[in-house]
């Protein structure tokens, strides 16, 4: 099936409606699994080294968290040239900071997308095996965006599995994680957001590590509540997040939905609890 372009034929970008990457990373959900994938980044530790040497991570931590949403919103709803463009700087930043060691992206890539389909699937997104494959080969584009061979990429979830299990011994909570793992608990934020970090942040950042899988746990240190426990916060937490209209959630900056919508017309919106009736998304590869 070819991705659909809106009436004025503007370009999709790398994914378009027709895919599920479209369909799932408009969800509110996406920020919690981000700092889940961070929390599993920091497990290797090379990849974390490679950060907090060559990175402004603690500095400007904010900005970077930031800088990662902007580029993951780019290859997912902007153009296709703004999309390859923003590839470039990024592989670009990652040879003058000497972080594109393949071994290392690929960590990172895997820990960020297995982040973003666990929380959303476990938040009540209906996505069955087949379309969580799909959504996996798709970020295939993702990984050659930041430089990776796409055919060494895990493309379903049994290959992502198993290259979690092939990189269990490598992963271990030195001092760098630990620095990470401080941040994310307690990040630095002026006196007035001070009770909005102990409302609300730590609330979030804790489901994402609690949302982690048990080895990660067992190597932070830290205990977990039950699986079903946290299992229904984020479920709840999900369906409270999706309970504020997308009109006013895709306000925020950079609101690239908003712009993709315009571009291709309303019914492109992204609405992931539809995916279970879409059956065209799995009918063939559109431009992902």
């Amino acid at each position: 099936m070819a991705t659909p372009t809106g009436a004025s034929g503007a370009d999709p970008g790398l994914f378009g409606p027709a895919s599920v990457t479209w369909q799932l990373h408009g969800d509110p959900m996406m920020w919690i699994a981000g700092i889940r994938a961070l929390y599993l980044q920091a497990l290797h530790p090379d990849a974390v080294r490679g950060v907090m040497i060559n990175s402004s991570f603690l500095d400007d931590a904010w900005g970077r968290l930031m800088r990662t949403a902007g580029f993951v919103g780019t290859r997912t709803y902007g153009t296709t040239d703004a999309a390859e463009k923003a590839g470039a700087r990024v592989r670009r930043i990652h040879r003058l900071l000497g972080v594109d060691d393949p071994e290392l992206l690929l960590w990172v890539h895997c820990a960020e997308t297995d982040s973003y389909l666990h929380v959303l699937r476990r938040s009540g997104i209906p996505l069955d095996d087949r379309q969580a494959d799909r959504y996996l080969t798709e970020q295939r584009v993702s990984a050659r965006l930041v430089g990776l061979d796409p055919d060494r990429v895990p493309g379903t979830t049994t290959a992502l599995a198993a290259y979690f299990d092939r990189m269990r011994p490598a992963l271990t909570v030195g001092p760098d994680a630990r620095t990470v793992d401080a941040f994310l608990r307690r990040p630095p934020v002026p006196p007035p957001l001070v009770p909005a970090r102990a409302l609300i942040w730590r609330q979030v950042a804790a489901l994402a590590y609690d949302s982690l899988p048990p080895y990660a746990h067992t190597l932070y240190g830290r205990p977990a509540p039950s699986p079903a426990t946290v299992t229904h916060r984020l479920r709840v937490t999900g369906n409270l997040l999706r309970s504020v209209p997308s009109r006013i959630r895709w306000q925020l900056p950079p609101r690239h939905i908003l712009e993709a919508v315009a571009r291709l017309g309303p019914d492109t919106r992204p609405a992931p609890y539809t995916l279970r009736t879409r059956a065209a998304i799995l009918d063939g590869p559109g431009r992902a």
